[in-house]
């Protein structure tokens, strides 16, 4: 045994083994969809290859990685439980309802499973945002027990976007309170407009706050709300076409930091 440790992970259907040291840093990966193993660690390359061998498919080709970006070499030095990027949308949701399913029969179906598919809604199409040159990041943990349900980092910029299940309801938003059907309006935006400040904060860039509405029956509104941009789930893919604010290597730079979980610690 070379001590050597494969750690697959799956990011928009796509595949890649992670070969890792004992103590956590990544020193080659294996891409299946592009046949290449890269190898960073030159020196490591015989052990990488045998403990690759098993999860090889047919002939591939081996080397460093293509003129890597300052980015990705930050991205690479994750320790895997410090990187958030493999996070799936909802996916505090998940383990929650893994640990504690609650009871098999109800009457009314367990408010966190509509949270999970709102969540799991706008997380999908914001990463079908990837190949206009954005990064979505979701669920991200935040001091306290708070979460930002998704970050979008792309050319108009960083949009921190909380989800909310709007299932045939109307909503009624007179800022700072969201009211959804018959339940007590509640100061939704407050919350909002603070998580993207967090989220500045531990960025050190602005992010700009988002609400996306899942599937509501009508929205109102008694005037504009204050910087909180408003959209449904069918309107995401209108970020893609906002106005540039950011270089790509920008948005490399800022989406390394932001899958970095050490980057919200102080958030």
């Amino acid at each position: 045994m070379n001590g050597l440790r494969v750690i697959p992970t799956w990011r928009h259907g796509r595949e890649r083994l992670y070969v890792c040291l004992t103590d956590g840093r990544n020193i080659a990966w294996y891409d299946r969809e592009a046949a290449r193993i890269n190898v960073i660690a030159d020196d490591r390359r015989e052990d990488v290859l045998e403990a690759l061998g098993p999860f090889v498919t047919g002939p591939v080709t081996v080397g460093p990685p293509p003129v890597p970006t300052p980015a990705e070499l930050a991205r690479l030095a994750l320790h895997p439980d410090d990187d958030l990027a493999p996070n799936r949308p909802g996916e505090a949701l998940l383990v929650d309802l893994d640990r504690d399913p609650g009871p098999a029969h109800r009457l009314r179906t367990d408010p966190r499973r509509r949270s999970l598919s709102a969540e799991q809604t706008v997380g999908d199409a914001l990463d079908r945002l990837d190949g206009a040159g954005w990064h979505t990041l979701h669920s991200l943990p935040l001091p306290g027990g708070e979460r930002l349900h998704h970050l979008a980092i792309g050319p108009a910029g960083l949009f921190a976007v909380h989800t909310l299940y709007a299932r045939k309801q109307r909503v009624r938003i007179a800022d700072p309170v969201v009211g959804l059907g018959r339940r007590d309006p509640e100061p939704l935006l407050r919350r909002i407009r603070g998580e993207a400040d967090r989220a500045s904060h531990a960025l050190t860039a602005e992010v700009r706050p988002v609400l996306a509405l899942v599937g509501p029956a009508d929205v109102a509104f008694t005037g504009p709300p204050r910087q909180v941009r408003v959209l449904t789930e069918t309107d995401v893919p209108a970020l893609a076409r906002l106005g540039g604010v950011l270089k790509p290597a920008d948005v490399e730079a800022l989406h390394a930091m932001a899958r970095d979980r050490t980057t919200w610690t102080e958030a």
